[in-house]
């Protein structure tokens, strides 16, 4: 069945011809938020999660619960101000609302 799963491990989007997109929340490397000028009847908001291992997962606005907007502004350094943006915009575009810092190189030797 069509639709999207989001809880404590991973958000998983399975698509009407049962293709399925997942990340794990562990993974998640960067999150962007698309906007497209196909309103007002359709969907005009998506949330791109994208993670280690190059999968990603496409979540309609309509689908983000409030559970699943807090979980991404806890992220550290997470630009919620591109989210509103994002709200705002009635063209197509595309925003980056986080992405995981790099280890500094130190760290990257162990």
């Amino acid at each position: 069945m069509a639709g999207v799963e989001i809880n404590d491990m991973f958000v998983r989007r399975t698509l009407d011809n049962g293709r399925i997109e997942e990340v794990m929340w562990h993974d998640l490397c960067e999150v962007r938020v698309i906007t497209t000028a196909d309103g007002p009847f359709a969907e005009t908001m998506f949330f791109v999660l994208i993670g280690t291992k190059g999968n990603g997962c496409v979540v309609p606005h309509s689908a983000a619960d409030p559970a699943f907007l807090v979980r991404l502004r806890s992220l550290p350094g997470f630009d919620n101000q591109s989210v509103n943006q994002a709200i705002r915009s009635a063209m197509d575009r595309q925003f980056s609302a986080w992405r995981r810092k790099k280890a500094p190189m130190a760290d990257q030797a162990r």
